[in-house]
């Protein structure tokens, strides 16, 4: 997707230096969208910055974030929304992995993921539709969720719990925003080669049972996750809330 379909719009992704995230500032950017890029490291996210702007000729702001802190969401909330004046999308894209059996699971393994797949993106999103809301022209929320919130996923106990929680937050935002012209939705990818998907399912005795579910017969590729995103930042999806949008080559069909 080339053309500007994003042109003019202000966009916060977190995340947005490795892997999916990544990729999808790369997509917004080639879309025309002016970008606040938030993650963890200062200098990745200046790389970014410099990347981006220079290639792509938009805007681009970097908030350097820990989601796991209990006040982050509320300052990168206040921090995305200054930079250029407000924000018309969201993409929650931050997440963490850590494959565990459930005989395994620790209470603090568990309070972790819950903190940055749950808490942090449900508080970073309430925060951003109230102020979409006060601006009054709507706006795209987009939770990255997984195919793992619909189907369960073996030693993935925290995880699935923590996405599948958080696609019915996004369904309880559209429901709640969408008489202000906000939309809310999830994108649920299924494994993405990404670096960390290349680590964790790089082996072929642990991916070729996941594989055997698809049919299609392969994992997804970043830009694959990057094209719906755009679309649901964009006009082209305008009726489309509420919704979990799967890329996952028919892993939950059944």
């Amino acid at each position: 997707m080339t053309e500007q379909v994003l042109k003019g719009r202000r966009a916060l992704i977190t995340g947005a230096t490795k892997g999916i995230g990544a990729d999808i500032a790369i997509a917004f950017a080639a879309a025309g969208a002016d970008l606040v890029l938030s993650a963890r490291g200062v200098e990745d996210l200046e790389t970014a910055r410099h990347e981006l702007a220079g290639r792509f000729g938009v805007r681009v702001a970097v908030v350097p974030c820990d989601l796991a802190l209990p006040d982050a969401p509320s300052e990168l909330a206040a921090a995305a929304l200054s930079a250029f004046d407000g924000l018309d999308v969201l993409v929650n894209n931050a997440g963490i992995s850590h494959p565990e059996a459930v005989v395994s699971i620790t209470p603090e393994l568990l309070g972790a993921t819950i903190t940055i797949n749950l808490q942090a993106p449900a508080l970073l999103a309430a925060e951003i539709g109230r102020a979409m809301v006060a601006q009054g022209t709507g706006g795209s929320l987009i939770t990255i969720a997984s195919a793992a919130a619909l189907a369960p996923l073996p030693e993935h106990y925290a995880y699935c719990a923590t996405k599948a929680g958080m696609v019915m937050a996004t369904k309880v935002l559209a429901q709640e925003l969408g008489p202000h012209g906000i939309r809310a939705n999830s994108v649920c990818p299924t494994v993405v080669l990404t670096e960390m998907g290349q680590r964790v399912w790089g082996e072929e005795a642990k991916s070729a049972p996941m594989l055997a579910r698809i049919p299609l017969g392969r994992f997804a590729e970043p830009r694959e996750v990057s094209e719906a995103v755009v679309w649901l930042a964009s006009d082209a999806s305008s009726m489309i809330t509420g919704i979990d949008l799967p890329v996952d080559g028919g892993y939950t069909m059944g």
